[in-house]
This record gives C-alpha cells, sequence and structure tokens, in this order.
C-alpha cells in the first residue's frame, strides 16, 4: 500500500510539474497486461526478474551519491527511501520462484529465468531510454542532444546501467540468490539518516 502509494504521490508531483506522463504509463500498463495474459509461472519469472533488476538499481543509487547529485531534496528522499524499500524485499519473488519450480531440473530453471531475464532487460532498457528521451523532448531538448545526454548519463557518468553490469550478470550463475550479495548496510545507513519521504514530498508539492 505504501509502496502504490508513494508512486501516486510522485507521478502526480511530476504531473503538476508540467509533465505530461499518458506514454510512460500506457507502456507500463501494456508491460502488464502482456505478463498478466502469460501463465502464473511465466508471470512470476517476470516479476522475479524486475525485482533483481529494480534491487541492483537500488543497490547503486544508495552506494553512490552522485546519482542523486542536484536532484530536488524532497524528491531525492523519495527515491532512497523507496531504494532501502527495494533491497529489503529482494529475495522475496526469487524465494517464490525457487518453492514454484521446485519440481524442475537445475537445467530447465537456469534456461526459463536466463530467458526471461534477457526479455526482460531488453524492454526494460528500450522503454526506460524511450521514457526519458520523451520527457527530454517535453523540456524541448531532441534529436542528437537528448541521445547524448540519456547514453552519457546512463553508460558513462554517473554510468548506472555500466556499474549495475556486473550485479546485472551475476543473476545468471550457478548458485545465484539475490542475498548472496548482502547489502543490509545500504539500508542501516539510509535509516540513520532521518529520512521522511513521503512527508517531504507532500510538503513540497
Amino acid at each position: 500500500m505504501i509502496h502504490s502509494r508513494e508512486h501516486l504521490a510522485f507521478n502526480r508531483r511530476a504531473a503538476d510539474s508540467g509533465y505530461d506522463l499518458t506514454r510512460l504509463e500506457e507502456k507500463v500498463r501494456q508491460r502488464l497486461d502482456l505478463t498478466r495474459s502469460r501463465p502464473p509461472v511465466a508471470s512470476l519469472a517476470a516479476t522475479m526478474a524486475l525485482e533483481h533488476f529494480t534491487a541492483i538499481l537500488a543497490h547503486e543509487l544508495l552506494a553512490e551519491p552522485r546519482h542523486l547529485a542536484g536532484a530536488d531534496p524532497a524528491t531525492a528522499e523519495l527515491w532512497r527511501w523507496h531504494a532501502a524499500e527495494e533491497i529489503e524485499h529482494k529475495g522475496v519473488a526469487y524465494d517464490t520462484w525457487l518453492h514454484a519450480t521446485r519440481h524442475w531440473t537445475r537445467g530447465k530453471r537456469w534456461k526459463v529465468k536466463a530467458k526471461v531475464m534477457l526479455f526482460v532487460t531488453r524492454n526494460f532498457v528500450v522503454d526506460r531510454t524511450a521514457g526519458a528521451l520523451d520527457l527530454l523532448r517535453q523540456d524541448g531538448i531532441t534529436g542528437l542532444r537528448a541521445w547524448a545526454g540519456v547514453l552519457w548519463y546512463a553508460w558513462v557518468r554517473p554510468g548506472m546501467f555500466r556499474k549495475i553490469f556486473a550485479a546485472w550478470a551475476a543473476f545468471f550463475a550457478p548458485g545465484f540468490h539475490p542475498w548472496n550479495e548482502d547489502d543490509r548496510h545500504l539500508i542501516a545507513d539510509y535509516a540513520s539518516s532521518d529520512a521522511e519521504p513521503a512527508r517531504k514530498v507532500r510538503n513540497a508539492a
């Protein structure tokens, strides 16, 4: 409930700031509809892959302050809270997947999860890039300048996508589990900052 509420609050604030999120929200709806049209185990596999993606992005966001350097303070705090929350439950979908496929062979389980992760990765990178370009277009930044800015920011400096590559690739290794990387210290560090993202965002809106 809190997670969904803060997503809505963030989107509402973006809309109130003049951004049209229609295209981004429609793409999310299409992806969700596609996932829900699949058998339950396939939907679970997609959720598991996405949870790994969000967890490694969250890790990098909290570990490297440059990703939020210059951001609006209230919005930055909301992203930090979101990142801590993503790390906190990062093993739930994977454990559910292991239980649901407990009768599968290791080879079948790996093959399915690898194919799903590659599919999810393609869609994630394509959708996030298209979303960033759409928001830049609304700021009057288009063409080569927009593409160069997105690619530089995502892959070079601060380079979020580049920095999560090793953690992303670990998903394919034998014996992988999200908690092989114990990053609970990042949650503790965030908690010690005494941040109150929901209140700050609503007050700043």
